[in-house]
Order: structure tokens, then C-alpha cells, then sequence
């Protein structure tokens, strides 16, 4: 009986169960159909943890490189990227024609632009970069001498909605006689693709073409084959640009703002998930993430709930204040992976912090861009906040400090865009004499490290320092003459008497510049050092031409008429030794800005401030003869020939280019006087035209010409003996006879 009873109350409990299910589920879901049903809406069940609907921040990699709306999937992207390019597999070795680099052993890097079509222009920025080659110590405009070929068309633009669009480009490259299925050609560009989806179509077949592209996706790039460039704008500078604004030893490193965003933001398309979702991350303190979807001719028939809102706070934040006051820039991919942002904040020391998944960063095969960016990630928006505040201080620093070396190094105008792309691709066919990482990632930047010189690193200057080493304990002297040689009495015979004396000299080389023949060995004084005549061939540039038998790394370069003491010449070294990259010297000049004349001036008059030490007397380091001779274009030098004059102030420019300091001077006795010319001469000292000064002005203004930019500094700066001038026993003082008048 007991039994029975359990049964027949287990058996109502389950009916109770299941009425409950019917009646408050089932009706439930009937419910919520018919409800459905009369809003015409599709009723979706109770959504798992992992819907991507309620993480908006949240996305699947695929979805934000397609869009909505668009059915493309990876493999279909991928089958229509190898329909467009049919030789994705390129590399150096397969798709590039060597022998036609090495023709000429080192010299063989040339590069032919092929001529613009009558009538056709293209648009402002692809003038810029054919301009940049052709100023280049590359050009050539014989093609048979080229190693790479550059298409006179506009390829920048391959939007096809574009007014920058040139059609048919298959048709006109196929006409090209040397196009040769685009071998050892180089194709530059900036936008691909169009509405909706805006994928690496460029148009036309590239062939084997080596292509230069902002914007180039991983999946995409052809390793040591194409060159990834940064996007950048039609107002982006020829020459030179703005130095970053980052100030020396800014502390401390972080600013007002920690992380900042402001921009568009795309409501549909490609693109439009990743910008959507920013505002989650925006707490109007320290973190600072506005967008706006005012843009576009029909932003209003596509605005949604937030547009408005979002369009009066992106109002109220200016973008260059905070881009001065921001520690961190989120760089958020556009409708292409790059974005202008990215040298934005590159410029302005404000770390950029990536948010484009699969984007080839810049100059990728160089530059190590883990010591300058972080990498986000577009499905893990916020944790991005969290990310950058645990980056320790010393860490921001270096992130803003490297940002900086790279920006003026590689970034700052079109030239150096161009120049990155070109020494890239010749290190890549002269592999055995190319730059390694340290050079490129480290100052002064690859461009100015020529491989050529050496390929070790304490070859050069500027790395003693990071390396730990010293420069060498010997200097050459070379000595320019001009003047032929009349009398034992000539302040030549003097000035080699005392350099000869000072016990770090190693050689002395008179360079012959008169138009009489040197003469015999015989009429030169004795002397403890090796003497050497060698031929100037009467050009004025020749004094810092490279020369062989130079086997120091310090270089004393004098006038024939400069007035030393052997004292003076040791102290100088010594003082050289510790800024070995610099130079370091006796004659101070000047240079400032001319409202007036609206132009630099140039002036002699002694002040406690100079900017130029002139190489009339001044140690500097033998690098310097080579990088004068194959960076400075042959312009410059011939400039400086023609006018027997600046080749001093060229190279003050292209040292302090180098550094980004200013040179040095040292303790001197103020006896320089001008002297007159020996007698039986005919020629006069310099200073005595009065076109010289004239001339000087002009140089410094060409000079600042080509540079894009004025890298000299002003210094107030001079080193002095110790015990210089003080009210002590001579006896107690080194370099007693620098103080006697």
C-alpha cells in the first residue's frame, strides 16, 4: 500500500513538470513568434556568452576584413589576389635580372624613370616621387645603363571611383619595349580597390614587378621581394619636413591625455566594425576616443542612434592639442589596413598603438617596429586601456624616442620615402655589402650609412659610443695649397714644422691645388712624418675627396696660411677624441635668418654664439670624405668648384645633418690675422674678392635648398684647457702656450 501511494505521487509530480514546461515555455516561445510575426522582425533564442552581438568590441578577424554585406571569404580574397597577380610566388632570386645591376660592380644601381605621356600629368603626389628619383645619385636617363625601372604613368591611385584613376594600364605597360613581364621594375602605390571592399586589386597584371604599397596586407607581401611604404598625404613635404616634437630629455614621459583617437567613422563597409567600436574605450579623462560619421555626401541617410552625440563630443576635443598632450595614439585601421594617423603620430612622439590586423608595417624587412609601436589587436579593443597604463616610464620613453630617430630617418618627407624604398632593394641585389639591422634601427639612420665605406660598425663615428670603443690615437693632416711655392718664408713651411711636431701626427698630405706643378721633394723641410703631394686637379671638393693613403680615422684639415702652435694642434685632437662624430676646431662662423631678405645670411663677426667651425682648421673623421663624396649630389660639388668657395660650409651641413649637433670649438689664441699673399704671386687671399662673401651668403641658401631644411645648430659651447686663463702657476697649466698673445 505504501508503495502504491509513492508511485502514484511520483507520477503527478512528472504531469506537474511537464504541464509547467508547456504552459510557461511553450506558450512563451508561440508568444514571442506571433509577436514577431506582426513586426515582421526575426525572433532569435536566448544568445550564447560567445555572441558577438552583445561584445561589439569583439570580432572575428574574417568579419572585419570583409565587412558587412560582403559574401567575400578568404579563400575568394585569395583566389582573386593570385588571378590579379599571377606571380605571388616572387622572390629576388626568381623574378629579378641581377646582371643587369652588376655591370658596373658597384656603381650598377641605376634607376631610369621612363618618360611622362604628352598631356599627361598625374596627380601631386607621384610628382613628388619622380622627383626624388631623379634628384637622386641614382638616376639615369639612359635606360641601358638601369638596373630598376620606374613607370612614368600614375600608379598611386587604383581606386576606380578615383579621379586619380588611369585606366587601361595593361594595354600601355605591355607597349613598353623593356617591360619584360615587369621584370626589375618598380611599381609604387598607394591606394588599391574600391567600394565595398576595397581589396589589393590594383587593375592591371603586375607581373614580376617589385611593388612598392601602402596598405599591403601579410597575406599578400612577397617577402624580400615587395617594399611596404607608409600611406602619406599630397601635402606631405618634398624635402627635409618638420623635425618631431618630441623636446631632448622631455620628463617626464608621459603626458595629460594616455591614449587618444580622433577621426571617422565608417558606418558601413570594411572598416566600420573596428572604428564602431572605440567608443567603449572613451572615458573623456585619460582616455580620449572620439569619432564622427559627419563625412561623405550622404552621411545623414546613413547615420544611426549615436551619430549625433558622437558628432558633439568630437567637436569639443582639438586635434592637435591632443595629439601634443597624448601619450599613446591608437592608429585604427580605415577602410585600408593604413592609415595617415600612423606618421601623425610618429611625428608628434606619440606612440602609436596599432589596431590593423595583418597589415605589413613600413619598411618591415629594416626597421624593428616592436621598439617603437604596440601592436594591437582589432578583436581585443578593450584591453587595449589596460595594456598601455602597465607600460612602465623608462618603456614609454624609448617608445617615444625611437618614434622620433624614425621619423626623420625614414619618414619625414617624400624623398626619404623614396630613398628607404630604393637602398632597400639595392642592399637586396648588393647583399654581400649591405647594412645590417643595428645600422638601420640606430642613429643617424641607414640612408646616411653607406655600405660602400664598410660594413663594420666601428668604422664608423657615430656608433664609438654604443659600442664602447675609441677612435684611434693618430691623425692625418692634410694640408690644401694653393699658392706655388716661392720662398722657404711661406707660412706652409712654418705649419708643417709645428703639425709634424705634434707627436698624434702619423702622415702629412699636401693637396696641390696651384696651377703650378708641385714642386720636388727636395724642396720640402725634413720632418718626423711620413710626406705625401698629391694632385687636387684644381677643384676645390677635392680636399675632401676619399683618399686612399688617409689610414687614420682622425683627419686635421688646414689651410696653407693657417697660423697653429703645436699645443694648440694636441689639444684639438684630444678634445676630438671625445666627440669623434663632430667636428672640432679653431674659426667660428654664424648663420641667421634675414627677415628682410627673407633668406639666410652668413656672417664672420665674433660672437659667443657659431654654428660653423671652419675646416680651415678642424679635426673631423675620415667618414665624413667618403659620405661627401657619393651622398651630396654632384651639384652641390660643382657648385663649390665653380666658385672656388663653401666647400667649408657644405661640409659643417652635411656633419651636422649627420648629428643633429652642432660642431665644436675649442680654446684658441686670438692672433688669426689675414694674410697677404707671398710675394711673386699673383693670386690674392679669398677674403680679398669681394664676390666671396657674396658667394658665401648664396651657398648657404643653396645649401638649406637642397637639405629641405637648416641643419646647422647654434652652439655657445667651448672647451678649454684645464686651468685655461686662471690666475695660477703657468707652471701648473698643459697647454701654458695657448695663453700667450
Amino acid at each position: 500500500m505504501q508503495a502504491r501511494k509513492k508511485y502514484v505521487l511520483l507520477g503527478l509530480c512528472a504531469c506537474c513538470w511537464l504541464l509547467l514546461f508547456y504552459w510557461g515555455g511553450g506558450v512563451q516561445v508561440r508568444l514571442l513568434k506571433l509577436l514577431g510575426q506582426q513586426r515582421g522582425d526575426v525572433v532569435r533564442p536566448w544568445p550564447d556568452w560567445t555572441d558577438r552581438v552583445l561584445l561589439p568590441g569583439y570580432a572575428q578577424l574574417e568579419e572585419l576584413q570583409t565587412g558587412p554585406g560582403s559574401a567575400e571569404s578568404p579563400r575568394q580574397r585569395h583566389q582573386a589576389w593570385t588571378g590579379i597577380y599571377k606571380d605571388s610566388r616572387c622572390r629576388m632570386e626568381t623574378c629579378f635580372d641581377f646582371t643587369r645591376c652588376r655591370r658596373r660592380g658597384r656603381d650598377g644601381f641605376r634607376v631610369y624613370v621612363y618618360p611622362s605621356e604628352k598631356g599627361e600629368r598625374g596627380s601631386e603626389s607621384y610628382r613628388k616621387i619622380l622627383t626624388s628619383i631623379g634628384e637622386s645619385r641614382y638616376y639615369t636617363t639612359d635606360p641601358r645603363e638601369a638596373c630598376l625601372f620606374v613607370l612614368g604613368i600614375d600608379t598611386l591611385d587604383r581606386d576606380q571611383l578615383s579621379g586619380q584613376f588611369v585606366p587601361n594600364l595593361d594595354d600601355r605597360i605591355k607597349g613598353y619595349p623593356l617591360w619584360n613581364e615587369g621584370q626589375n621594375h618598380l611599381i609604387f602605390n598607394l591606394y588599391s580597390g574600391t567600394w565595398p571592399n576595397y581589396t589589393e586589386d590594383l587593375g592591371f597584371n603586375i607581373g614580376q614587378a617589385i611593388l612598392a604599397k601602402a596598405s599591403l596586407n601579410t597575406e599578400h607581401f612577397r617577402p624580400g621581394f615587395d617594399v611596404s611604404i607608409p600611406l602619406f598625404s599630397k601635402d606631405h613635404p618634398q624635402k627635409g619636413g618638420e623635425r618631431g616634437w618630441l623636446v631632448r630629455n622631455t620628463v617626464p614621459p608621459r603626458r595629460k591625455y594616455l591614449l587618444m583617437f580622433k577621426g571617422k567613422r565608417y558606418l558601413t563597409g570594411i572598416g566600420s566594425d573596428t572604428r564602431n567600436a572605440l567608443h567603449h574605450i572613451h572615458n573623456g579623462k585619460d582616455i580620449v576616443s572620439l569619432t564622427t560619421c559627419r563625412h561623405g555626401k550622404d552621411w545623414e541617410k546613413h547615420k544611426d542612434a549615436r551619430c549625433d552625440h558622437d558628432n558633439l563630443e568630437y567637436e569639443r576635443f582639438d586635434y592637435q592639442e591632443l595629439l601634443h598632450n597624448s601619450t599613446f595614439c591608437l592608429v585604427p585601421r580605415g577602410r585600408r589596413l593604413g592609415s595617415f594617423r600612423f606618421l601623425e603620430s610618429l611625428q608628434a612622439a606619440c606612440v602609436p598603438v596599432l589596431l590593423s590586423n595583418g597589415w605589413e608595417l613600413p619598411f618591415s624587412d629594416v626597421i624593428q617596429w616592436n621598439q617603437a609601436v604596440i601592436e594591437g589587436d582589432e578583436r581585443l579593443l578593450l584591453q587595449v586601456p589596460s595594456t598601455v597604463h602597465a607600460v612602465g616610464n623608462e618603456r614609454v620613453l624609448a617608445l617615444r624616442q625611437r618614434t622620433q630617430m624614425l621619423w626623420d630617418a625614414y619618414f619625414s618627407s617624400v624623398d626619404k620615402i623614396v630613398l628607404t624604398t630604393l637602398e632597400i632593394i639595392k642592399d637586396r641585389v648588393f647583399s654581400h655589402v649591405s647594412r645590417n639591422k643595428y645600422m638601420w634601427n640606430a642613429l643617424p639612420g641607414g640612408l646616411l650609412v653607406l655600405p660602400e665605406y664598410s660594413t663594420h660598425l666601428a668604422h664608423f663615428p657615430f656608433y664609438y659610443l654604443s659600442l664602447g670603443v675609441s677612435p684611434g690615437q693618430e691623425f692625418t693632416a692634410i694640408i690644401h695649397a694653393v699658392s706655388p711655392l716661392v720662398s722657404q718664408s711661406q707660412p706652409i713651411m712654418k705649419l708643417l714644422q709645428v703639425v709634424s711636431k705634434s707627436k698624434y701626427c702619423s702622415q702629412i698630405i699636401i693637396l696641390w691645388n696651384s696651377e703650378k706643378p708641385p714642386p720636388h721633394r727636395s724642396k720640402w723641410p725634413p720632418m718626423p712624418v711620413p710626406l705625401t703631394v698629391t694632385d687636387g686637379r684644381r677643384k676645390t671638393s677635392s680636399r675632401f675627396l676619399p683618399n686612399v693613403a688617409i689610414e687614420t680615422e682622425a683627419v686635421l684639415s688646414l689651410d696653407e696660411d693657417t697660423v697653429l702652435l703645436t699645443s694648440e694642434v694636441n689639444f684639438a685632437f684630444m678634445v676630438w677624441m671625445s666627440f669623434p662624430e663632430r667636428i672640432v676646431g679653431y674659426p667660428p662662423r654664424s648663420h641667421f635668418w634675414d627677415p628682410v631678405k627673407n633668406a639666410w645670411g652668413y656672417t664672420s663677426k665674433w660672437t659667443n654664439e657659431y654654428s660653423i667651425v671652419l675646416t680651415g682648421a678642424a679635426f673631423y673623421h675620415r667618414y665624413y670624405h667618403y659620405l661627401f663624396s657619393h651622398y651630396l649630389p654632384p651639384s652641390l660639388r660643382a657648385l663649390v668648384d665653380r666658385t672656388s668657395n663653401c666647400e667649408d660650409i657644405l661640409m659643417n651641413f652635411l656633419v651636422s645633418a649627420v648629428t643633429h649637433l652642432p660642431p665644436i670649438k675649442v680654446a684658441q689664441r686670438k692672433q688669426y690675422k689675414e694674410l697677404p699673399s707671398p710675394q711673386g704671386t699673383k693670386m690674392s687671399a679669398p677674403w680679398a674678392n669681394p664676390e666671396h662673401f657674396t658667394q658665401r651668403q648664396e651657398c648657404v641658401n643653396s645649401f638649406a635648398s637642397w637639405f629641405g631644411y637648416m641643419p646647422l645648430v647654434h652652439s655657445q659651447f667651448r672647451l678649454d684647457p684645464l686651468l685655461f686663463k686662471d690666475q695660477v702657476s703657468v707652471l701648473r697649466k698643459k697647454y701654458k702656450d695657448l695663453e700667450h698673445a
